[in-house]
């Protein structure tokens, strides 16, 4: 993300800013700035109006320019002694929630919004009372030249009045900001895109032009217009919109393509995983629309992996993702799998010897082995069964080297049991072969599941390896089928009967320390 810059920094302060600190900064910055923007333009109208724009010939010209710079003395410090007090009086609804550090209600949110408008409309008015004033100045001495000066007044007050709302408006975005937080526009509640983009030409660039097409048509109504004050004027003039032009637009630009910026910013960090990413609404056309539409698709994609991520420890990773990706049909496949089951030695006793809140304790630690273990090899836990686990490796993803994973799975953990949970001992059972696997259950209620064979025979054969030394026995079938290197790590073992199946199961354990070779 980009690092604001210092004028920035200081306009838009804090996102943690309090409603007083805002208030604060909106007065010392607004103040200045609309008084600095409205002296500017009036020195500059008064520089057109005396050394630029043709006038017409009156009889004493040093009285009128003696009666204007008075004049313009006097309704400048006026002007600017109203327009501060009476702009301070229009922000006072923005700045009573803002000091109350709540969020507006409806009223004060239009009102928020249409603040630029309302400072807009007392520039308007201090330059509509500066035609009036210089107007009766003027007309004493000619008629022809109040008219000519009114209209520079006018063409000046329009253009320094819409620069005021374009440095209103930005002056005010933290504000809007505060004030759309709690309630997102749902429609364009203030001028849109086009027609800013039309103010923006029509006053920065339109009105200069047109004082130009105003002096070209006095020059061919045979109005006393010379080549030399003809050229001066067009120079200044094109200069002025060139300048305010540049100025109005790049006022304007800025105020479309911020919000864009923003809002890609944001969108970098969805794609880089961060669904946290939020932007700032800070405006109220179709740009405030697109950063709340932001804000609800991130808010959508946080709840959708929220959910994918409690799916996915409800289920295991790999199945919510298959879910996710294949849908939730009932029914399932066959599938080549291994299995590995692991059930707690004296389970039953440990319950009535130690308080309940420590046996879950124990519980807990015992089941963070086992998934830790049964994930790094490449498998998934199925279910927990009261104080027994089944994890699966083969489905719902299927795996080529399966049977190396379960029985390099089992060997792992029970070392890491008997390492990281002294106080518990476990049976682990290890079996391979073909198995369902899917949904199985209601359309209301179901889960992903494996069933078959080798889920009876290495829950069977957790059972012996309970009263086993090492307290890990595996199906030799499985062992035959996994890579020369894993099966290096085992032995044979004796046949057994394992209850509720009619063939001797040919066990096999793993090698003791220093018997493999």
């Amino acid at each position: 993300m980009r690092r604001p810059r210092p004028i920035r920094r200081l306009v838009d302060g804090r996102p943690d800013d309090s409603g007083r600190t805002i208030s604060r900064r909106l007065t010392l910055l607004m103040t200045p700035a609309i008084s600095l923007v409205n002296a500017v333009g009036a020195t500059v109208v008064l520089f057109v109006a005396v050394y630029v724009v043709p006038l017409p010939d009156i009889g004493d010209q040093s009285a009128a320019l003696v009666a204007n710079f008075v004049a313009f003395g006097v309704f400048l410090g006026f002007a600017v002694f109203v327009g501060v007090v009476w702009g301070y009086q229009r922000l006072k609804p923005v700045r009573d929630w803002l000091r109350a550090d709540r969020a507006p209600s409806q009223d004060e949110q239009r009102l928020t919004l249409r603040a630029p408008r309302r400072i807009l409309l007392v520039n308007a008015f201090l330059w509509a009372l500066a035609v009036v004033v210089f107007t009766a100045v003027n007309v004493a001495f000619a008629a022809e030249l109040a008219l000519v000066v009114s209209i520079v007044i006018v063409l000046g007050g329009a253009t320094t009045s819409a620069v005021a709302y374009l440095i209103a408006e930005r002056l005010l975005r933290p504000v809007v900001a505060r004030a759309l937080r709690q309630n997102p526009p749902e429609k364009p509640l203030t001028a849109s895109i086009v027609t800013r983009s039309l103010a923006a030409w029509a006053l920065g660039s339109g009105v200069p032009v047109f004082g130009l097409v105003l002096v070209a048509i006095a020059s061919l109504a045979d109005f006393d217009v010379n080549e030399t004050q003809l050229a001066v004027t067009s120079l200044c003039l094109g200069g002025v919109s060139l300048a305010v032009g540049l100025l109005m637009t790049y006022q304007a630009a800025r105020g479309i393509a911020d919000p864009v910026v923003s809002t890609r910013e944001a969108l970098n960090r969805v794609e880089q995983g961060d669904f946290d990413a939020e932007v700032p609404v800070f405006d109220g056309s179709e740009l405030g629309l697109m950063q709340s539409g932001f804000n609800r698709m991130a808010e959508g994609l946080r709840e959708r992996e929220e959910i994918r991520e409690l799916f996915g420890r409800q289920v295991g990773t790999d199945v919510a993702k298959a879910a996710m990706e294949q849908g939730t049909e009932m029914g399932g496949e066959t599938r080549e799998v291994a299995v590995l089951f692991t059930d707690i030695v004296g389970s039953t006793s440990l319950a009535q010897d130690r308080p309940p809140h420590e046996v879950v304790d124990m519980l807990n630690e015992f089941f963070a082995v086992v998934v830790k273990v049964v994930e790094e090899h490449g498998g998934w836990i199925n279910k927990f069964e009261g104080d027994a686990a089944l994890a699966v490796f083969g489905a719902p993803i299927a795996l080529d080297d399966a049977a190396d994973r379960a029985l390099a799975a089992a060997r792992d953990l029970a070392g890491r049991v008997a390492e990281d949970v002294p106080d518990l001992r476990a049976g682990i059972g290890v079996s391979g072969g073909t198995a369902l696997a899917g949904n199985v259950g209601a359309e209301q209620r179901f889960e992903y599941t494996v069933i078959g064979d080798p889920v009876n025979e290495a829950a069977r054969l957790t059972e012996l390896a309970k009263e086993d030394d090492g307290c890990v026995l595996a199906s030799f079938d499985l062992v035959e089928q996994a890579g020369q290197e894993e099966a290096a790590h085992w032995e044979r073992g004796d046949e057994a009967e394992l209850r509720g199946r009619s063939q001797p199961t040919q066990l096999a354990r793993p090698q003791r320390s220093g018997s493999a070779g």
